[in-house]
């Protein structure tokens, strides 16, 4: 592996790795052994059934049980060496790149999966547009220091000028060959993995990206215990790189949904109350569906909300201006000041519900229904949000602005469990 990395403000610069995989004939199934990204992973009902799924699932190592963040992460440690020792995992014979590609119905993402070599923000080469929790950083930053291993690709985006040459015309050349792996899972997604070692097409990639921009799609937590071990790592070596999936959203744009947010201790009759006179407050007509309807609609005019747990939906809308411009930082773009994760955080949260922002009170759901059932089953509130367009995060993120943590979800993310990287073997 070359550790040299490229001088400040060069663009992207992915490297071939030694891909640890799981040896097929010592596991169950390849789609048994996978697992969304670990912050998606609805717990604990989700864990459970990903545990249960195979004794080699994922999940024991991006999320491991124990009584203690220290004996959670020698467990996984553990977990991995002994994986690796019985051949469940095995390393790929020579450094690559790999060619990723999921489906599903219309839904198409291609693109590479390699070691990204790391850069600061201010470097202008990776844009975060996400605030990040020190706590996570924190956790995430144990267990990948105490594994020394990349478990999870984080999600990267670019966009090239669309036509099929550099980085695009590797991938289709790829993809006509003889696949690594190819699996199912259970949420109907298709997977395939291709390994590109060729050092020609090495080169078409390493010169196609030499003068990209990225944006973080997905992974903002990752990316900032990337940059923390690296700083813990300052001599040249595998932790000046960090595991990523780069897709070009020119060719196959992503998915952008949104993050709904779970109130644990927060009734919807309390939620409510306390927005009276704040608000307009409006019962709408379910199912689902239909209440998503309504808040896109009331979305499209302005800040709009979705309020669920007592069995019916409630849209809050037409924000007080006054309340707006009291509880909101005037030194920030227009774009930030009028996001409604801005609103939700700094006018809700902060100054109406007073609710702190930690996992005691609060929890982050990707899955729309989830986020209602848990609700409804613990008496809490969930606050569905509709989505940011991607354009909106983009210009953020190049203006060096970065949005409430937990503010936009983009997809499909790559499965958890295809490829891991090995600092060690790096």
């Amino acid at each position: 592996m070359n550790t040299e990395g490229p001088a400040a403000n060069e663009g992207l610069h992915l490297i071939p790795f030694r891909g640890l995989r799981y040896v097929p004939e010592r596991i169950g199934s390849l789609a048994a052994v996978t697992s969304p990204p670990y912050d998606v992973v609805v717990r604990p009902d989700g864990l459970l059934h990903l545990e249960s799924a195979d004794p080699h699932n994922i999940v024991r190592l991006i999320l491991p049980q124990a009584t203690t963040a220290e004996a959670r992460n020698q467990q996984a440690a553990e977990t991995l060496d002994r994986w690796l020792s019985e051949g469940v995992l095995a390393p790929d014979a020579e450094p690559a790149l790999y060619v990723y590609e999921q489906r599903r119905g219309d839904i198409l993402q291609r693109g590479i999966i390699g070691a990204l070599a790391l850069s600061e923000p201010s470097e202008g080469v990776v844009l975060p547009h996400e605030d990040v929790m020190p706590d996570i950083v924190a956790d995430r930053a144990a267990l990948m220091r105490t594994t020394a291993a990349n478990l999870e690709p984080l999600l990267l985006t670019y966009r090239s000028t669309g036509n099929a040459a550099g980085t695009t015309a590797v991938i289709e050349r790829t993809i006509l060959r003889s696949v690594l792996l190819a699996t199912t899972t259970e949420d109907g997604f298709s997977h395939r993995l291709w390994s590109v070692t060729d050092p020609g097409e090495l080169s078409e990639i390493r010169a196609d990206l030499a003068d990209r921009q990225a944006l973080i799609a997905d992974g903002h937590h990752r990316w900032a215990t990337y940059l923390r071990l690296r700083a813990e790592h300052p001599s040249p070596g595998p932790w000046n790189y960090g595991l990523v999936l780069l897709i070009d959203t020119a060719r196959y744009p992503l998915q952008v949904r949104s993050i709904h947010r779970l109130l644990h201790r927060l009734p919807v009759s309390e939620a409510i109350a306390a927005l009276s006179g704040s608000f307009r407050i409006k019962r709408v007509d379910g199912p689902l569906p239909l209440a998503l309807d309504a808040l896109a609609d009331a979305a499209a005019e302005g800040n709009a909300f979705l309020l669920a747990g007592d069995g019916g939906f409630h849209l809050v809308d037409r924000p007080d201006p006054e309340l707006l411009s009291r509880t909101i930082r005037a030194d920030r773009p227009e774009a930030w000041r009028t996001l409604d994760a801005t609103v939700l955080h700094s006018t809700l949260l902060d100054h109406i519900w007073r609710i702190p922002d930690t996992p005691e009170h609060i929890a982050y759901i990707h899955d729309t229904e989830a986020a209602v059932t848990h609700a409804e089953r613990n008496d809490s509130t969930a606050v569905l949000m509709h989505p940011v367009r991607e354009e909106v995060v983009r210009e953020l993120a190049r203006e060096g602005v970065t949005m409430p943590r937990k503010s936009t979800s983009f997809g499909p993310k790559p499965a958890t469990g295809l490829v891991l990287r090995s600092l060690a073997l790096d």
